[in-house]
């Protein structure tokens, strides 16, 4: 549809024929609250036809006489914008460059054969990751709207928004659990020597060489005892009392959450540009170290070599799909509110490939430093390097600690990282919660405008995921938060992201949305149109045959393999719980689904027709430039009675005026 600002020519250039190329007829946007002059200007219109100001002068001279009874203007409050778009870019990069590179890739390449994992994972990217990133973003920038309300395009696929808003809260629910489990590593850090080092005397009996009967690192004692205290819940039915350590540390995360939630995008850019970049700086001191220790090529190597029998396994493609969807972002919301406070000409197509390449590489990047470690571990040990730590996001926790005791200075190196992780946790966080937080004030902007209603519903918003969080920081905490692990970024995330892709290509249509794209872009250069091309390819054929051939092959494997933990088996109701909740996510698609169409009058058919028409507040609130052009619908006179005219009605009327 046609956006009501004009920020370039383009946006005049809507070809009047997109009803034979099977696209969605535009409609104009209605003048501005209070725009009279623009109105008045604009000729009248009674059943089709245009009248002459004349005829429609006589009319408003009678009609001036009678009281107006219109309705009082529902003014919304202005959205926030970005203050460049630097600030966009290095927030999204934040917000995808975040925990999943530092613990989730590395751990699911160790849990996938290596490098065979880096085959399904950059297929994954290129055909299903940037398009579906760059459709986010071109939907949330053209509506300037969260992940419900931007569905005013199609009002049938409301429910996706809904969807994203619940995989977002499993999400937000145990991704801040990790935040603690950082913090808890921070505040150790400050002791000397290290808690999980040889050189504390509690670690003596796991650090002497001559005793082969303990196989446990110092590193994995501290994770498994003093932060998790799994040996002392024997499953998901036995979760414990809940460590108090870990709930202040998770309360004072979600205190933070809450207070960068309440500083708004503008200072949250600013931010970015230490959270960024300081990542990288401590990488390259990992991998440094990394490879002067004794047998880091051997964990490298096992990190490069592929185990081709692996691709055969279903669970390699879920694990890429998944982590793609992970590490960008994709589907949870974060990406729709956040490209929401864009302003309107920003180039998507640039910052799709900027963010989604450099969000890959450096989980690539990230893989050297956690195997060289790993490696060396191996080499200790005398194991294989597939033996040396537990699976799970304990790996960044076992392997990382381990490798900062190894440094010299190594408490103001831990102190250090840990910091940076926290940093990366935050900001990512923030996103996912922008995601919830944006949907809200959309749906009730009231809360938007008063300062305290926000303050109070944020409020009540992370101290509810704080008080839901508490299951997880018990002494079988650990179980719990493997199953949401599992099943909120499965095959719930992949349903909504087809549905979105399916909605938009073929009910809101491919072209009209290409076209949208290209409108946002106004001095679209030649190599934006022919990317464009591949991305529209993909949006078509590609990516919804991936996410069905992912599906089949999950549901398929879904009853053949067993979630566990370490050397604990999930129960048969544990598995069951976990698909329960991925259902949820994707059973909010037909219910709203079926509630647009029951709103609408009519056959089935028309009603259906109606629920996939984009309303006409489509993209009415984007008024982002002073210097962009507002267009006006022309004032149409509303008759007491159905009346059918003619142009000669119209000409003898206006004949007749003359004669007066």
């Amino acid at each position: 549809m046609k956006p009501l600002p004009e920020p370039c020519s383009e946006h005049q250039k809507k070809s009047s024929d997109s009803a034979a190329r099977g696209e969605m007829p535009s409609v104009e946007a209605k003048a501005a609250p209070g725009n009279t002059e623009l109105s008045a200007e604009s000729p009248a219109q009674l059943n089709g036809f245009t009248v002459p100001p004349s005829v429609t002068g006589a009319a408003s001279q009678t009609q001036s006489h009678s009281p107006s009874h219109a309705p009082p203007l529902n003014i919304q409050p202005p959205r926030e914008q970005w203050g460049g778009k630097y600030e966009f870019l290095l927030s999204c990069l934040g917000y995808c460059v975040g925990l999943g590179n530092v613990w989730r890739f590395p751990y699911l390449c160790y849990r996938n054969g290596g490098g065979v994992f880096l085959i399904p994972y950059f297929i994954m990217l290129f055909f299903t990751g940037m398009p579906l990133f760059l459709m986010e973003l071109s939907l949330g920038q053209y509506g300037a709207a969260g992940p419900i309300t931007v569905w005013k395009c199609c009002p049938l696929l409301k429910g996706i928004g809904i969807g994203m808003l619940c995989v977002s809260t499993l999400v937000c629910l145990y991704y801040n659990v990790i935040i603690a489990w950082t913090f808890y590593y921070l505040g150790n850090s400050f002791q000397s020597p290290l808690p999980w080092s040889c050189d504390a005397s509690a670690n003596a009996k796991f650090c002497n060489t001559t005793n082969t009967t303990i196989s446990l690192s110092p590193s994995e004692e501290f994770w498994n005892d003093r932060v998790l205290g799994v040996r002392s819940s024997k499953g998901l039915h036995d979760p414990g009392p809940v460590r108090w350590e870990l709930a202040l540390c998770l309360l004072a995360a979600w205190v933070i959450i809450f207070l960068c939630m309440l500083k708004g995008i503008r200072s949250s850019g600013k931010v970015v540009y230490v959270t960024a970049t300081f990542p990288y700086f401590v990488l390259i001191v990992l991998i440094i170290r990394g490879a002067t220790l004794e047998g880091s090529l051997q964990g490298v190597a096992f990190y490069l070599t592929p185990v081709w029998e692996r691709l055969a396994n279903a669970q390699v493609w879920n694990d890429a799909a998944s982590q793609i969807f992970y590490s960008l972002g994709i589907g949870v919301g974060g990406l729709l509110s956040m490209a929401s406070y864009n302003k309107f000409d920003n180039n998507v197509i640039r910052d799709t490939l900027v963010i989604t390449i450099g969000n890959c590489t450096t989980s690539f990047f990230a893989g050297f430093a956690i195997f060289s470690i790993l490696g060396h571990m191996a080499w200790r040990k005398g194991v294989p390097v597939e033996k040396v730590a537990d699976t799970g996001p304990g790996l960044a926790f076992v392997a990382y600690p381990e490798a900062l005791a190894l440094l010299p200075g190594s408490v103001f190196w831990a102190i250090l990282f840990f910091l940076m992780l926290f940093m990366l946790g935050v900001d990512t966080l923030f996103g996912n919660m922008e995601g919830i937080t944006t949907a809200v004030l959309d749906e009730f902007p009231q809360l938007r405008a008063n300062v305290k209603h926000k303050t109070l519903f944020l409020g009540l918003l992370c101290f509810g995921f704080y008080l839901m969080g508490l299951l997880l920081v018990t002494d079988g905490g650990i179980y719990w938060f493997t199953l949401i692990d599992s099943f909120s970024t499965s095959f719930g995330l992949i349903i909504i992201t087809l549905f979105m892709c399916l909605g938009i290509s073929f009910f809101y249509g491919v072209n009209q949305f290409c076209q949208d794209i290209v409108d946002m872009i106004c001095h679209c250069p030649p190599w934006c149109t022919k990317v464009l091309l591949y991305f529209k390819a993909c949006w078509v054929f590609c990516t919804p045959f991936l996410l069905l051939f992912i599906l089949t092959y999950i549901f398929i494997e879904m009853y053949r393999t067993s979630l566990h933990y370490g050397l604990y088996v999930f129960p048969l109701w544990g598995k069951a719980l976990g698909v329960c909740m991925g259902t949820i996510c994707c059973l909010q698609i037909p219910i709203w689904a079926i509630v647009a169409v029951c709103k609408e009058s009519g056959t089935l058919k028309d009603r259906f027709q109606k629920a996939i028409q984009p309303l006409n507040s489509w993209r009415v609130n984007n008024l982002n430039s002073s210097t962009q052009e507002q267009r006006v619908e022309p004032e149409r006179i509303d008759g007491p009675f159905t009346v059918n005219l003619t142009e000669v009605d119209f000409t003898a009327m206006a004949w007749e005026s003359s004669e007066a």
